[in-house]
């Protein structure tokens, strides 16, 4: 079960943490991800660990592949599909990687949204 989470708290908290929750955060709207679309490859504890011990390459491959799992979770909610993977990608090579987190939770509480009404 995916939960709505608000933006500005997330973003706020990961000031006042200093990065921590981000991290936190990182780790969970990989796993929603995963859950939304039924596509469990991808786990938010390993992307997490594998971004930090390639220095942050493969957050790249993780932004890219959150788009996709985006995608086939609207498909899987009757929502209207849209493939943010090269936009997530271009994100985080310029390093707004805040940005796509918010992008992405945005399109998880929609699909929270979603499982709540149904």
């Amino acid at each position: 079960m995916i939960k709505e989470k608000n933006i500005v708290t997330a973003i706020l908290l990961s000031i006042v943490t200093c990065g921590i929750y981000g991290i936190i955060w990182f780790i969970n709207i990989t796993d929603d991800a995963a859950v939304a679309s039924d596509d469990r490859r991808m786990s938010g504890g390993m992307a997490f660990l594998l971004t930090l011990v390639t220095c942050g390459i493969y957050g790249y491959y993780w932004a890219y592949q959150m788009g996709k799992l985006q995608a086939k979770a609207q498909q899987r909610y009757s929502l209207p599909e849209k493939d943010n993977s090269v936009l997530y990608l271009i994100l985080q090579i310029c390093g707004l990687g805040i940005v796509n987190y918010c992008l992405i939770q945005s399109e998880l509480n929609q699909i929270a949204t979603r499982t709540t009404q149904q």
